[in-house]
């Protein structure tokens, strides 16, 4: 998959694709729905699979001190859509010329002028914009005008409710990561790098991997069961263990971070990016009245999680 940052000097053989437009967080069943109807496009006007998504996120741009939102980083969501199959991911800077472009503009200088499409396909809720003024009624409009094909895809549903990006947030909030991973097609992942953080873990023989979760939309504080996916370096595989996300409580006022122990693992991980899947949520973020007692009740945290993930693949 080739990641086009630069829709002003573009190089040719990047232009032309049929691609599905939107933020794409998470890369929920809603969008794969959207990739799905986009390939069958791709395959009929002989274009590359594309998708055109915006970076910074413009929720991000627009809002002067942004919650922390997004379910997954840049990276994280390139990696996803290249498993599926994305041949060009168009990553468009998003920025004060891009949102200050009419509806008109956007579809003339974006879609038709810069990126070339044949073909786009859009959500059913889908604005774009200035002020998000246009419509997929205007759209399909501009593209009879500017030559390019509109596809408008339904609504994904699961028991009559919509899945967004905002009720998978909503679930993670809850600490329902399985409610989430029924939206989303898969488990909700936090990936980044291995950091070094105060080696507490270690002291009290739970060695854990340090990651950031900064940007991201934080979940439930607390303990979950997890599945771990290291992605480099020479301890490349998967592996199951217990994470804490949250402020570590026991240890004062910090920044809330991932730490996972990762069962029967021997190695250094620093540096290593690793995928940390959540699969259940075992107990909220609890402050004891000893390291003993904490050390206790980790033990049990270990013992359910296995339990939990011996069913889990």
């Amino acid at each position: 998959m080739r990641i086009i940052r630069d829709t002003v000097f573009i190089d040719p053989a990047d232009r032309g694709a049929a691609a599905a437009i939107g933020n794409f967080d998470g890369v929920h069943i809603g969008h794969q729905a959207v990739i799905d109807l986009t390939r069958k496009a791709a395959q009929e006007t002989n274009a590359p699979l594309g998708i055109m998504t915006f970076e910074p996120h413009p929720r991000s741009y627009f809002s002067r001190d942004p919650m922390p939102f997004r379910l997954m980083n840049a990276e994280a969501r390139a990696n996803r859509l290249a498993k599926l199959g994305v041949e060009k991911l168009y990553e468009v800077p998003f920025n004060a010329a891009l949102a200050a472009l009419t509806p008109r503009a956007f579809a003339q200088t974006v879609i038709a002028d810069q990126l070339g499409l044949k073909h786009v396909v859009v959500g059913a809720d889908f604005c774009f914009g200035k002020d998000r003024a246009g419509t997929v009624a205007d759209l399909q409009r501009f593209g009879d005008e500017m030559g390019f094909g509109v596809t408008v895809a339904p609504i994904v549903a699961i028991d009559d409710a919509n899945v967004s990006s905002t009720a998978i947030r909503q679930a993670l909030s809850d600490g329902k990561p399985r409610d989430a991973a029924a939206m989303l097609g898969h488990w909700h992942r936090i990936v980044g790098e291995v950091i070094r953080g105060d080696q507490r873990g270690r002291d009290l023989g739970y060695p854990t991997a340090n990651m950031s979760i900064t940007g991201l939309h934080p979940p439930k504080f607390g303990v979950y069961a997890v599945k771990v996916d290291v992605l480099d370096g020479p301890h490349k595989g998967t592996y199951d263990g217990a994470a804490s996300i949250g402020v570590r409580p026991m240890f004062g006022e910090n920044i809330p971070n991932c730490e996972t122990f990762i069962f029967d693992f021997k190695g250094d991980l620093y540096g290593s990016t690793l995928s940390v899947a959540l699969v259940d949520f075992l107990r909220p973020e609890l402050k004891f009245d000893g390291l003993d007692a904490l050390i206790t009740q980790m033990d049990a945290d270990c013992v359910t999680a296995r339990k939990i993930l011996a069913d889990v693949r």
